[in-house]
Formats: structure tokens, sequence, C-alpha cells
């Protein structure tokens, strides 16, 4: 109420409104930018956001001259004469101030992004690269994530899992659900592509304003339309259609789409042969109301249903070598069912008080119902296979070395309800910029976990090795011993977290010599306290952090950047739950000491610009939560039993290697290990060496209308784990190396660029392509993990290699008018 009494404006005299987006000469977006006018006493101002996006309303029937200004830029300035309730459009691109020193030219274009160390991602980017899972996380994989599943949106960044990423849509932080253990059951992720109009990504070192996670920080920022539109996308793996549109004084604004997604298509090329039916969908809104000038109240609503029904028929998977060929032969009986249910809510009210100081409240609600239910008997026969070409039985099994079956069950299901409540305030003093935030989170889990595993080979339950053993002496006296699964969990959990956390961090801009410093110091605190059926004892944990960038008074656009601090991550519920199911409420928070420093160089070549990025890191980790991993399901072991490191390099180039286009080139080095209870070190989950991916977008010079889009990557191979119950330090082989090609080829018939008369069938049409898409167009074999099949004969355990899509093609359809 207090912020509505404040923000109440009335206008008695004629108004018109200008609104636009302005860049830098990079073509970056520029915020912070002051926009004003001064008509003989009466005045009006506005600042831009982060997207670039600006607007304003300014007196009508009379010339008024608008001035833009910056620190950084050139004060630019236009004259405008619009009608009553009438509108504008100006986009601007700001020019880097410049002075003469010493023979030396200053540019004053340093971005914020560049100075933050945060990699910019531009929507077309994301919309254009082919991938089985498109969207803002087919491109993060390349740039500082690592992943060897196309399946799957999840990524693990510079030696951290899944867990240890944080994800910002307007401010407000995401959550994914709990139980989904394979990339196939995730269906979309929660960011809407068509909805998006900038994506920052950091890989580590990132400031105190950012959230308590180890890794990264992925941020992202949805339009603010303004104009009336719709677009459309239809492909073989599903579809989308998203409206957009403005009220005619300019104060609503929203943005609707919905998605279907259907993985028929890529499940159906891998090697089991299921009856396989997931239907993944979502309803998306952002809706923008703009009471004054200095006032602006968002609401971001999700619905998302995914549904995973899955039936298993046979399976047959080579491997072994050409002198000793092996298969192992599986038939299924049962099914799977498993349904992931999200409803989000969030508000927010952002209100500028003065041009020096923002204000911003912000509430959300996260409410996830997940069940994973299913029972499956597989039957399997591993043993020698038949090479002789001439040979009716070419391909099949002829000597089984083992047989046996395996009997599957679960019965999980899982409530969740996360409120968040946060203030966050920025001010600008004498040019430093002061931001604060406190906010407090509960956490209200209920969870069931029932599942069991049931081996048997050759005709004999396998007992679990953890066990004890009563005495047998068979066939001279008959065994006793009760029958127990090889594996059984079984818990209920009613589990309250209460949170409370804050920041505060300060930048400031200085010199040193002719060269330009920016400095950023914060520090994070966080308390938490589980409850429930377990209680636990309250926690706190500090965490300070800073960034240090130069950039010299060179001709050539280069600055260096020093980033790092201790990085801590309260355990969220699943870091609680230990392999057996049962929570333990006094983990501690994993901590992380980060060292990157970074170089950033920004140059022509051939007339075009690029960017060559590179950082190298350190990170030292203790009380690690050490965990296993399977397809994307973590099981950790709640004991904090574990230190580690990682520590690598990053390279990346972007630019224009074909004119009018922007692709991306990465290399990635990287080393982590960890030490569980002193016993030495070995490699982490996601120990992946090296990466290269290629970002890649060209057009026929002959029909520049066609265009090509490809998405390179090849990875190292991950550890490829162990068999349940057995000791990870003796099981410490890889999968094989990663390696996919996924191309697109499209026809533009229509783009913002081309005018058609009216009347002309696509003058109605924004943008109008159709596309073919090649998913792993080399057909090559990936594993994402392994089955471990024991050998009656020669008593070992075979990992078999659970491979991932093969070659797969769709059409593609995209409309927005």
């Amino acid at each position: 109420m207090l912020l509505l009494l404040i923000g109440a404006t009335a206008f008695a005299q004629e108004k018109a409104l200008i609104y636009g987006v302005l860049l830098d000469e990079g073509r970056q977006p520029v915020d912070a930018v002051t926009v004003f006018y001064d008509d003989n006493g009466v005045k009006g101002q506005t600042v831009s956001d982060k997207t670039g996006f600006y607007k304003l309303e300014i007196p009508a029937d009379k010339d008024v001259t608008i001035q833009y200004s910056h620190i950084t830029f050139v004060t630019a300035s236009a004259v405008i004469n619009l009608p009553a309730n009438s509108k504008g459009e100006i986009n601007a691109i700001l020019i880097g101030t410049s002075k003469e020193m010493g023979g030396l030219t200053i540019n004053g274009t340093t971005s914020r992004q560049r100075i933050q160390g945060l990699t910019r991602i531009s929507p077309e980017a994301i919309k254009n690269i082919p991938g089985a899972n498109p969207g803002v996380e087919n491109i993060v994989k390349l740039l500082g994530g690592n992943s060897n599943n196309e399946m799957s949106t999840q990524y693990a960044v510079r030696g951290g899992n899944y867990d240890e990423n944080l994800v910002y849509v307007e401010d407000i932080e995401i959550y994914r659900p709990f139980l989904i253990r394979s990339g196939q059951q995730e269906g979309l992720s929660f960011t809407n592509t068509a909805m998006v109009e900038n994506v920052e990504f950091s890989a580590g070192g990132f400031q105190a304003k950012y959230g308590d996670k180890m890794s990264s920080v992925l941020d992202i920022t949805y339009r603010r339309p303004y104009r009336n539109g719709l677009q459309a996308e239809a492909s073989f793996l599903g579809g989308s259609i998203t409206a957009e549109g403005i009220s005619k004084n300019q104060k609503w604004s929203g943005l609707i789409g919905a998605r279907y997604r259907d993985n028929s298509l890529l499940v159906n090329s891998q090697e089991t042969t299921s009856n396989f039916k997931p239907t993944f969908a979502d309803i998306q809104t952002m809706i923008n109301f703009n009471p004054t000038e200095k006032w602006e109240i968002s609401f971001l609503g999700n619905i998302s249903q995914n549904k995973y029904h899955y039936q298993p028929l046979t399976r047959q998977t080579n491997f072994g070598t050409i002198d000793d060929p092996v298969a192992l032969q599986i038939f299924y009986d049962g099914q799977e069912k498993d349904e992931y249910t999200t409803y989000f809510g969030a508000l927010k009210s952002t209100y500028t008080v003065s041009e020096t100081f923002q204000l911003k409240v912000i509430g959300s609600l996260y409410h996830t119902q997940e069940q994973e239910h299913f029972d499956i008997l597989a039957q399997y026969n591993l043993g020698e296979v038949d090479t002789n070409i001439g040979s009716e039985t070419f391909g099949d099994i002829r000597f089984a070395r083992a047989v046996g079956s395996q009997l599957t069950h679960a019965r999980n299901d899982l409530d969740a309800l996360i409120a968040n409540a946060e203030v966050k305030g920025y001010h600008i003093i004498n040019k430093d910029r002061l931001e604060w935030g406190v906010k407090y989170t509960r956490e209200d889990i209920r969870d069931r976990l029932y599942e069991y595993e049931v081996i048997d080979s050759a005709g004999f339950s396998i007992r679990p090795p953890v066990v004890d053993l009563p005495r047998n002496d068979q066939p001279y006296n008959p065994y006793t011993g009760e029958l127990v699964p090889y594996s059984n969990i079984r818990s209920t959990n009613f589990v309250t977290i209460n949170r409370f956390s804050g920041f505060t961090q300060w930048s400031h801009r200085t010199k040193i010599g002719a060269a330009d410093l920016f400095i950023n110091a914060g520090v994070r605190a966080h308390y938490w306290k589980v409850g429930g059926d377990v209680e636990g004892k309250g926690q706190t944990i500090v965490s300070p952090r800073g960034q240090l960038t130069l950039k010299p008074a060179w001709k050539m656009d280069m600055l260096f950047r020093l980033s790092g601090g201790l990085y801590s991550q309260p355990p969220f519920y699943r870091e609680l739950r230990d392999s057996l199911g049962q929570v333990r409420p006094n983990v501690r928070a994993q901590q992380s000491i980060h060292v990157v420093l970074g170089n950033d160089y920004s140059f022509k070549l051939w007339e075009r610009p690029f960017k060559l990025v590179s950082e190298a890191y350190y990170k030292k980790m203790d009380n690690v939560n050490s965990y296993t991993l399977e397809n994307v399901r973590m099981r950790y072991r709640a004991n904090n039993d574990a230190t580690a490191y990682a520590y690598g390099l990053d390279v990346r180039m972007n630019g224009e290697f074909v004119p009018g286009t922007e692709s991306w080139l990465s290399f990635g080095y990287m080393k982590t290990e960890e030490n569980i209870d002193d016993r030495g070190y070995i490699a982490r989950p996601t120990d992946q060496r090296l990466k290269f991916g290629i970002l890649f977008q060209d057009y026929v010079p002959s029909i520049p209308n066609l265009k090509l889009y490809l998405n390179l990557v090849y990875n190292t191979g991950l550890p490829g784990g162990s068999p349940s119950y057995a000791d990870s330090y003796k099981y410490q082989s890889r999968l094989n190396d990663y390696r996919r090609v996924d191309a697109g080829f499209s026809y533009v018939f229509k783009d913002s660029k081309m005018e058609y008369p009216k009347g002309h069938w696509l003058s109605v049409f924004r943008d109008l392509s159709l596309g073919l898409e090649i998913f792993n167009l080399f057909n090559n074999q990936n594993a994402i993990t392994n089955t471990w099949v024991r050998d009656a004969y020669t008593k070992s355990q075979y990992g078999i290699p659970n491979y991932l899509t093969s070659r797969v093609f769709s059409l593609k359809l995209n409309v927005s008018i």
C-alpha cells in the first residue's frame, strides 16, 4: 500500500509514449541508461533495464528533446513530436566515450557482462541451434557446462554436479523435480525459449548477489512486449505457441506460451524395443503492469505436467572385442508409470524510488507432486555371439555364460511446497553501486521411498554383500536363512526446512594510471534449520566473494579479471537423504574456495567483430557430500565424508566467422578428484577431462535464404560407475568418449530484414521458415551408464554400456506474425 501511494501520479496534460532498446557498439544491451527530457521546466525520466529496454511518457503535440545519458557512453539526443495518446519507437546504438591520452584511445564500452565475467547468449542462437533437447541448456553445456547425455537438460560445471547450479528467471530461483532418475523422464526445461530476451551465464567466481551454490549461475530475463504478436513452432518432437501483447495505454503487457513435447522419436531409436508414451506439456505466462513510469509489477506463472509411461520389451547390446564378441540379450515384462506435476507462481514489484535507488520485492511458490511407480522383470542371457556371416543365427547368442533375472519395484511418491519472500535494494552512491538483499525460504517435503531389487542368477537369489549370512554347509544341512532382496529401501519422511539468507555487495570504478579498475566485494550469510520428523541443529555459513577487473589503456580492447571467494552450499532435501532413504538433519554445508583468472579480448578479424575469452580456475572443496550418479539421479551418502578439488582451463571464441551470423568455438580441460574417508583421491563422477564444442551458422552464398546450423560436441568419457554395494575405489573404468553432431538446414521464407508489398502472401508474417534437423548425424554410439551383469562362469562382473540415441530425422516449422 505504501508503494502504491508513493507511485500513484496523475498528469493533467496530454501525453504520448516513446519506447525502444538501447545497445552498445557490440550490439549488447545497455542497462542503467538515464532517458530524460526537460521541456521548459516540465521534466520526465526513466532508466533502461538490463535488456536495454526503456519507455517514457512525454508531452504530446510539441517538439521534445530526448537525451540518453550513461557514464561510459557519449550522451545522445533525439527530437520527437508525437500526437496525444500515440507512441513512437526509438532504438539507439550508444557510442563509447573516447579520450586521447598519450596517443592511446580509451574505449568506454566495457559492458557489465564483461566486467562480471558473464557470458551473454543471444536468443537467436538459442532458437536456431539444433539439439535433441533444444533451448538455453543446449548451449550452456558447451560454454561452461559438461554433459554426456543429450536426453537431459542437466549439466555439470567444473567438477560440480547437477544440484550445484543456480538458475534464475526474472530474479526468481527455479527448482527442478526431485525423483527423476533418467534423462528420458525430464521432458521440458522450465525456460520457454520463445519468451527469452537475455541470457547470462557464469561458470564460477560469480558475485555475492547470486545464491548459495558452488558451481554456476544461469540468469535469464524474459521479454517486455512492445507490440502484439504470435509465434509458433512445430516438429516431429512436438510444438509450441506463444502470444504477446500490450495494452493501448502501454501499462499492461504480457506473454503466454504453451509447449508440448513427445520424445518417442528419440527414445525409439535406442536399443531397447518398447511401447513408450511420453507426453510433456506446460503453460507459462508473464504479465507486467506499470502503474507509473517508476513502478513495475510482474507475475510469472508456470504449470507443467510430465507423464512418462514406459513398457520395455526386448534389448540386445553387443560389446566386447572382435576376437571375443559378447552380447547381453534381455526380455522384459512389466511397465513404468511416472508423473511429475509442478505449479509455480511468483510476484515481483520493482519500484524506482529515485535515479539512485531501486527497490524490489519478490514472492514465489513452487509446488511439485511426483510419483515413480514401476514393476519390471528383466530376464537376461549373457554369452558369446555367432560371428559367422553365413550362419542362420548370425548375431545371436550361441553359448550362454550367464542367465538370470532381475525384478525391480518402486512406489515412490513425493510432495514438496517451497515458499520464498525476498527484498532487494540497489543504490548509486557517488557513482559507486551498493546492492543488498534479504530472503526467507520455507521448504515442506513429504516423501515416501519404497523400492527393492531382486536378482536371480542361474536359479539362485543373490544376496546383498552387506547382509551377514548364516552358516551354510549345503548339501549336508539345509540352508535356513531368510530370502532378502538384493537392495531394499523403505522410508517415509516429513521434513521442513526454514532458511534465512542475505547479501550485500559494493561495486566501484577507479583508475590505476590510465587503466580502468572495477572492484566488486560482497558477502553472503545463510542460516537454516531442519525440522519435522527429525530435528537438526541450526547452522550458519558466511561466504565472502570478490572480483577485480582491469582494463589497460591499450589500443587493443582487452581486460583481465580475477575473481573468487568462499562458496558454500547448504544442503537441500535431496542432499539430506542418504542412499537408504533416511534423512540426516545435521549434514553440513559443502564449501568450495574458488579462484578464477580470466582474460577477455574483443577484436576485429576480416573487418568483423570477434571475442576471445579464457579462464583458468582452481576449486578446493571441503565437507563434500559424496554421491553416486546413475544417469541423472544422484544418491548422496549424506555424511560430509570427502574432500575434493578441481582445476582446469576454458577457452572460447565467438564472432562472425560468416558475415551476419554468430558462431562459437569452445575448448576445455578439467580434472576433478575426491578423497573419501581419507582413502586417497579417485576421479569424481563428473571428471570429464577434455571437451570441445562448435556452434556454427552459415548460409549458401547463391541462396542466402538457405541456412545451416551445426552443433558439434566431443567430450572424453566419464567414469563408468560401479555395481550396487561395490567399492567405488575398485571400479575406476571410464565410458567411451562422447561424440555427437546435430545439424539443421532451414529455408527462410521471411524474416525481419525482408520487406514484401501489402497483399503479398508473405507480408502477414514477421518470420517464416521450414527446416530439416538431423540428430546424431554420424550415428555415433554414445553411452550414459553401465549395466552390471555377473558372469557365472568367470565369477566376474561386466559393465555393459547403456547407449543413447542413434541418428534421427525431424522437420521443423517456425512462424511468427
